[in-house]
């Protein structure tokens, strides 16, 4: 019980982490674009490094969303014009993780502060922080599931990524880049995969439960807790996408 007493809002925020970033992993696999969100949030990320670096840490959450459009808007351009998109928007995080770099190599905190942007600790999130990113992701998610399905076109694109841009300029800031991206890519992964269930819920299930016994894990052990979460929720998909593929082997001899 005292575990939970502290960390509550730790694991609630996992679980909002996990909802969130389910409804455009599922969407991105379809489409084959792995790396947008990583991308858009190297390019959010540079942004904060730069508030960091030059701003004393003033108007972090501006210039991240900032920057973080900023990506949402070159990817929404390219994914109609650019051929080779995946080949493009690699490029792109590679631009981002390079910038962040240069940015904080004049920092003496510079390894701490990149180390962070790509895996903070959410352990122990206080309430305030969590409010804050849930009222965001309320937002995310009225629109995603409301607006989102009746728009159509280049409009219907750029929402799509103007909603991805304003989830990861908050989630960047609560947990990281890396974090970001399993927690996108690991469930909605599983979630597909199998057959059984509607590949959201499924995938939001898996993933709660994987990042629940990452935070526990990390508690108890005394681990970093966002390495610990990325290293427990893409080993949990791992594994559950090779039993899935073993079974299907084995339903067809």
């Amino acid at each position: 019980m005292q575990i939970i007493e502290l960390l509550w809002p730790a694991f609630v925020l996992a679980i909002a982490l996990v909802f969130i970033h389910t409804i455009f992993g599922i969407e991105i696999i379809k489409r084959g674009v792995i790396f947008t969100d990583l991308a858009i949030g190297q390019i959010a990320a540079s942004g904060m490094a730069i508030s960091i670096a030059f701003m004393g840490g003033e108007y972090q959450s501006t210039m991240t969303l900032l920057f973080a459009v900023l990506g949402a808007l070159i990817i929404t351009w390219a994914t109609k014009r650019v051929e080779k998109i995946e080949a493009f928007i690699g490029l792109l995080y590679a631009l981002g993780i390079s910038s962040i770099m240069l940015i904080l190599a004049q920092s003496a905190e510079g390894t701490e502060l990149f180390s962070k942007l790509s895996a903070a600790d959410i352990l122990f999130t206080s309430s305030e922080d969590l409010y804050k990113d849930l009222s965001i992701y309320a937002f995310v998610a009225l629109v995603m599931f409301f607006v989102y399905p009746r728009v159509k076109g280049l409009k219907k694109e750029f929402l799509f990524f103007l909603m991805l841009a304003l989830t990861v300029t908050s989630s960047v800031q609560s947990a990281g880049v890396l974090v970001v991206f399993s927690l996108l890519i690991a469930p909605a992964y599983a979630g597909i995969t199998q057959k059984r269930f509607k590949p959201f819920n499924f995938a939001t299930i898996f993933g709660s439960l994987s990042v629940l016994g990452a935070l526990v894990i990390s508690y108890n052990l005394d681990l970093p807790t966002g390495y610990t979460i990325i290293f427990t929720v893409t080993f949990s998909s791992l594994l559950m996408v090779i039993f899935l593929s073993l079974q299907r082997e084995n339903n067809l001899k």
